[in-house]
Parts: C-alpha cells; sequence; structure tokens
C-alpha cells in the first residue's frame, strides 16, 4: 500500500503541476481508477491540496508542511535514503525504534522520523527536549562496509551536513563544537547521536540520531536550558518549513556519504574544521580531575579532536569537559 502510494506521488511529482489522467495512473500502478481515487482520498487526510477534473486528471496543487512518510516522500531527491521511511506521531525516541528495527533487518538508509520525543536523550543520556512539530527528531540507519573503528567519521560527516542545510538553506551562521552540537551565535541548535552494533571487526549497523530545534521560540525551552539552546526561527526571525529541512538534510546526508564510501574521509575532516567552533582559539580541558590548557586545531581521522599544547605538541582528546576562553 505505501509503496503504491509513493509511486502515485512520484507520478504526479514528474508532470509538473500538469494534469495527470486517471487511466493513465491506473495503467501505471496496475489498480482500479477507484482505487486511484481512495488514494487521493488518503492523501488529502495527510494535508495535500489535489485538484481533480473530469476527462482532466489529477493534480497536486499544494503539499502540506506536515511530517508523514507521504510529505517527505514527495519531492525527495535521494537515490537510496529515505525509500523507506517509518513515521510516528510520537516516540519516546527515534534511536530505541531504529536499533529495533536495524535488528530486524531493516535496510540501509531507514529513516524513522518523530513529531515529538517523549525520552529524547543525547550523548552521556543526557535528555533532548524534542517539541511536538516544533523540530527535527529523526533517525538514520546505516550499514556501511568499513571497520568499526571509523564509525566516529560518521558523526563528524553528519555534523557537516546539519551545517551545509542550516547555512545553505536559512540565513543562520552554524558552528560545529566537538563532538557532536551545532550552534548558532554559541547556543545549541542542533544535536547527533551516533550508535553502533558491531562485531569485533565488522559493523552490523549504526544509527545516526539527529536532533534539530527548528520553529521553537523561548517559551518552548525550559528555564534550565533557556540561554543554552536557540533553534533557527530564534535565529533567523523566520518559520521554517520542517518537510523541506528533513528532505535537504536527506539529500545532502546522501551526497556526503556517497563521496565519504567513494572517496574516504579528508573533505569531510577538511569541511568540520571549517565549521568548526573557534578553531585555533585557547581552551580548558578537564579529563577526570586533571585540567589542560591548549589551542584547538582540529579533528583526527578517528573523530578525536586535535590541540596543540606547550609542552606535549599535538595531542588527541577523546572525552572531557572542553570550556573557551572569553
Amino acid at each position: 500500500m505505501e509503496s503504491t502510494r509513493y509511486r502515485l506521488i512520484e507520478l504526479l511529482e514528474s508532470s509538473n503541476h500538469e494534469y495527470v489522467s486517471g487511466q493513465f495512473l491506473s495503467d501505471k500502478l496496475h489498480i482500479s481508477r477507484s482505487a486511484i481515487w481512495k488514494h487521493m482520498k488518503e492523501l488529502e487526510k495527510d494535508g495535500y491540496i489535489i485538484e481533480g477534473i473530469s476527462r482532466k486528471g489529477y493534480r497536486i496543487v499544494q503539499s502540506p508542511d506536515k511530517v508523514s512518510g507521504n510529505t517527505v516522500h514527495w519531492g525527495l531527491k535521494t537515490n537510496w535514503l529515505g525509500k523507506n521511511i517509518i513515521h510516528k506521531t510520537t516516540a519516546a525516541s527515534t534511536q530505541q525504534i531504529a536499533h529495533q528495527a536495524a535488528r530486524e533487518n531493516a535496510e540501509h538508509g531507514t529513516v524513522i522520523i518523530a513529531d515529538e520525543q517523549t525520552e529524547g536523550k543525547g550523548r552521556m543520556e543526557r535528555r533532548w527536549h524534542s517539541s511536538k512539530h516544533k523540530g527535527i527528531w529523526m533517525s538514520i540507519i546505516l550499514r556501511p562496509s568499513i571497520p568499526p573503528a571509523f564509525a566516529p567519521q560518521l558523526t563528524l560527516l553528519t555534523a557537516t551536513v546539519l551545517a551545509d542545510v542550516i547555512a545553505e538553506q536559512t540565513t543562520a551562521d552554524p558552528k560545529i563544537k566537538w563532538p557532536n552540537d551545532l550552534l548558532i551565535n554559541d547556543k545549541k541548535a542542533a544535536g547527533i547521536l551516533t550508535e553502533m552494533q558491531a562485531e569485533q571487526d565488522q559493523i552490523q549497523y549504526i544509527v545516526a540520531g539527529i536532533g534539530m530545534n527548528v520553529n521553537q521560540t523561548d517559551d518552548d525551552f525550559p528555564d534550565t536550558i533557556n540561554d543554552k539552546a536557540t533553534s533557527i526561527k530564534l535565529e533567523t526571525g523566520h518559520d521554517q518549513q520542517i518537510v523541506q529541512l528533513i528532505q535537504q538534510i536527506l539529500l545532502y546526508f546522501e551526497r556526503s556519504y556517497d563521496m565519504f564510501v567513494q572517496n574516504g574521509f579528508p573533505n569531510i575532516k577538511n569541511k568540520w574544521e571549517s565549521y568548526g567552533y573557534r578553531m585555533g582559539e585557547s581552551i580548558k580541558i578537564r579529563i577526570n580531575h586533571n585540567e589542560l590548557k591548549a589551542t584547538c586545531t582540529g579533528v583526527a581521522e578517528d573523530g578525536a579532536l586535535l590541540v596543540q599544547t606547550d609542552r606535549e605538541g599535538t595531542q588527541k582528546i577523546y572525552s572531557g569537559e572542553i570550556e573557551w576562553f572569553h
């Protein structure tokens, strides 16, 4: 049923908003014209505005900014990413759903999207506030043929994808704060949580989780994080179309992932460093009970933060609390 509806959307999209006859759709989809009509009614429930005229056919006048499998698929330009979409109105966490789907052999490129999460989380089990219809709460299932040690590269790749989309689709100026935060004007606008299931030398699957604050206002954030969190709307002064942003993220992700598979990590490393938050500036790193002063210089291929110290020269930082000097 879903694949038929996706194909119907594709046929209507390829018409460039011209009318498509019911008979043509019936022949292409191998279903009755009555079934075509029923599919149109289901699309209207999703918020599509569809015009049907006798002897001319159907055309989609407007697609909605309501997130669903149909609306995301409509206009999606990817080749393999997002061909299978699992959409939930409410979910504890898209990561949980993705892990379950991956264990049940969901295909590479499966995307899980929720309108809201009740138990959204980031790194170190920190809670992520996922307001309904206000942001992008999404997980992508990947089955890469790379060694498990290279998995952190996909976190850095995902960060560059989000930065590119924000920079090119909005007026905001994003920065990537190591290891997985997207900042706008020093406040957190998006985060990434990459989780892996692997054997010693083989990845079974990776789930790349994305949380992006899109249309929140100050009232949507708890007081405890109001001074640390922001949204694209708050930074640009404009509402954003969430469906369109999801489509752009998936398109940019597919392109970047394909280039990564073909050419390796160097281009992603360079792009990450071009977006890197306060690169070349002095930082203070707390690791356990030790404190280290250094200069942030970039990222290593294994996902570590590269810093320069007076005594030790270049070092790799894998974890720790970082404080920037002002």
